[in-house]
Parts: C-alpha cells; structure tokens; sequence
C-alpha cells in the first residue's frame, strides 16, 4: 500500500513541475519590459464612471477605439432581454475619445456586468459593479 502512495505523490509532483514549466515560458512578458499588446480587433479600451453604480443611477461611458473607426454601439450585459445598462445612447462616437450615456437597469442586483463596445473592427470590455 505504501508503494502506491509514494508513486501518485511522484506522478502529481512531475506533472506540476511540467505544467509550470509549460504555462511559465508561454505566457511570459517580453523582456524588454512592455506590457503586450492586444490582438488586432480587441484593442478598444473602455471604462465606467462612476463604478460602482446604484440601480437607476445615470453612467458615463469613456474611451478610445484602439484604430477602429468609431464608436458604433455599446452593448451590456450577457442577454438581449435582461441588460445591464439600458437607455443607451452614443453622445460622441470619436475614435480618439468617445462619449456615451446609459442608466442601471431596475432589474439587476448586487454583482457584476459586462459592458462592450463596438469601435468598427475594433472591440472593448470593462466591467461595472451593481448595487441594488
């Protein structure tokens, strides 16, 4: 019985040392110190202010489109029928800074969101944290 024992902590230890080997040299950060860059098509950025926000309060929707070409929606949550944010409008579509407006849905409670945004081939998400 001994001997079995022994051998499944021997297998369990070599199979961490090689997956943290594996995921250490895959994932690794450029030497020179710069943070990576985003793929093509998801280099939108965007935020939420203020965060967190109430049910019914009124957000600000900011960022850039990261090359795209404008602002062209902003979607939320993760169902057509039960959104996170909702009256959403785009005030200011400018790929350099732009400008949108929405109201915490009644429907939500306590957690978090998704919020997205769609800069004509280029894409963005943040998340809002929800108060009831």
């Amino acid at each position: 019985m001994l001997k079995k024992k022994a051998t499944v902590v021997g297998l369990t230890i070599a199979a961490g040392a090689i997956i943290t080997a594996t995921s250490s040299g895959a994932f690794a950060a450029p030497v020179s110190g710069a943070a990576p860059v985003p793929p093509k098509g998801a280099r939108a950025t965007v935020q939420v202010d203020p965060n967190p926000v109430w049910r019914g309060q009124e957000v600000t929707i900011t960022g850039d489109c990261g090359g795209g070409t404008g602002l062209k929606a902003v979607l939320s949550g993760f169902s057509e029928t039960r959104p996170v944010l909702e009256d959403l409008r785009i005030v200011d579509p400018n790929p350099a800074g732009f400008l949108a407006k929405g109201r915490l849905s009644d429907a939500v409670g306590n957690g978090v969101g998704p919020v997205f945004v769609d800069c004509g081939g280029e894409a963005g998400v943040t998340l809002v944290v929800t108060h009831a």
